[in-house]
């Protein structure tokens, strides 16, 4: 119960501050938290604890907790980008993620090519099949997990671990384009396709190449989410 509590407290107020429901200078209290929310001081504590690690909020003292301006938050944290993507600047967040990824994919593709095993090039080019089988079958949910896995699989095998970190990130990122279009291929399978045998080819201009086609698509149809 009492992480169910800290879960349900942590995404209501991690929503309405990356929202902006709850603005930056704006204070809260383990008292009107705690009769807010029906909960514990110690859970109200250990909630405000977690949001200090996100960055949201700080705590001063003989003033309270204090929300934090977006220009502090862990933007890169996977649940400040899923609350933000649920947020009124969605397209903004999704926007800036991609430009993100569009920095970092194109050179891990290619780094994949080169330094993939033969058993990771022979999981992408599987992935990259399944993408096309899934995308003929309408299987958005299908669709939507072998492409997390897809890039997953590509940002592991490029032997950057920084860009290894960013796996979550991207799995974040693609899950809330999916949601907020209309239809979640917002690439084409068979560009990943393409991405996949340049891997499997070790072809890492071909793979650069074939990646960057894949988020230009992403852009494009991310603009038109929200008319720009």
């Amino acid at each position: 119960m009492s992480e169910a509590l800290h879960s349900a407290v942590l995404e209501t107020l991690g929503r309405e501050i990356t929202a902006g429901t709850l603005a930056a200078g704006d204070v809260l209290t383990l008292e009107r938290l705690q009769r807010r929310f029906e909960i514990s001081r110690t859970v109200a504590r250990e909630c405000m604890r977690l949001l200090e690690q996100l960055q949201l909020v700080t705590s001063r003292r003989r003033v309270g907790i204090v929300v934090r301006s977006a220009d502090d938050w862990d933007v890169l944290d996977p649940r400040v980008i899923r609350w933000r993507l649920r947020g009124p600047g969605r397209a903004a967040q999704l926007r800036s993620l991609t430009e993100l990824r569009d920095a970092v994919e194109p050179l891990a593709a290619a780094r994949a090519a080169m330094y993939a095993t033969d058993v990771e090039r022979a999981d992408i080019a599987a992935l990259g099949a399944e993408l096309v089988v899934a995308a003929e079958l309408g299987s958005p949910e299908d669709y939507l997990a072998l492409d997390i896995a897809f890039h997953t699989a590509l940002l592991h095998a490029s032997r950057n671990e920084m860009f290894a970190a960013l796996t979550e990130v991207v799995a974040e990122v693609i899950a809330g384009r999916a949601q907020a279009a209309s239809d979640p291929k917002l690439a084409s399978p068979e560009a990943h396709e393409t991405v996949a045998q340049a891997v499997l080819a070790g072809d890492a201009p071909g793979a650069e190449l074939a990646m960057r086609t894949i988020l230009t698509e992403v852009r494009v149809s991310i603009a038109g989410l929200d008319g720009h």
